[in-house]
């Protein structure tokens, strides 16, 4: 009977120690994931001066699960060719335009990081879109241009034109960008042949601006007609 306690005994021992090296074996094996990429949102800021926005980063981990980061990130700004007077950037990523110009920021955390030009511009109340109305034929070589200016300031270089229809961005089909020739600049909106089968559609070209102040959408109109 002593001997078959013993063996028990002897049995349960070596269980045990399975158990632990199992559980340690486990332990080593299941590392916790790391950051694998940091993106900051929004990709790229623009803020007026005196005013401020919030910055986020997220964060893709080497399991390829998204979430944004809220401990161990370290912001950071490069305002050194500018004598540090651009932007400033607190420890919670909130980003305060002090002059017009552009500035780096960075987002730091467990070694990886992420970079993104920020945007410092002027204020303005009021915003001119030229022309009100355009119309072009969609045959693929036609494109509408556009000014915008703030007074007597030509900001046309620094404005965002985006197509909208019926309340929502047209994500193809439309696109505007800025082009300089000579000492001339100005942003045409380039239409895709196609994009209209019939008829004619209607889009607003709505302006955006980081220095706008103003409560009053500024857009233009442009009327794309088929062949």
């Amino acid at each position: 009977m002593s001997s078959t306690n013993q063996k028990i005994r002897i049995i349960g021992a070596i269980a045990a120690l399975a158990s632990l090296a199992l559980a340690l074996s486990c332990r080593g094996f299941f590392v916790n994931p790391t950051w694998a990429s940091i993106t900051i949102q929004p990709p790229s800021p623009a803020v007026a001066v005196g005013y401020t926005q919030t910055l986020s980063a997220w964060g893709t981990d080497t399991d390829g699960n998204r979430s944004q980061i809220t401990d161990n990130l370290v912001w950071s700004l490069s305002d050194a060719s500018n004598g540090g007077t651009v932007a400033t950037l607190s420890s919670a990523g909130l980003l305060t335009g002090v002059a017009v110009g552009t500035v780096t920021v960075t987002a730091s955390s467990e070694g990886i990081s992420a970079t993104a030009t920020a945007t410092v511009a002027e204020e303005v109340a009021t915003m001119t879109i030229t022309p009100p109305t355009e119309s072009v034929t969609d045959d693929g070589t036609q494109y509408a241009t556009f000014t915008v200016t703030s007074g007597s300031s030509n900001i046309t270089s620094l404005v965002t034109l985006t197509p909208y229809q019926n309340g929502s961005p047209v994500t193809s089909g439309i696109s505007c960008g800025y082009q300089l020739v000579a000492t001339d600049g100005f942003q045409d909106c380039s239409v895709t042949s196609g994009l209209v089968q019939s008829g004619s559609q209607t889009f607003s070209i709505v302006v955006t601006y980081a220095g706008y102040t103003g409560t009053s959408q500024v857009a233009a109109t442009l009327t794309v007609n088929a062949q």
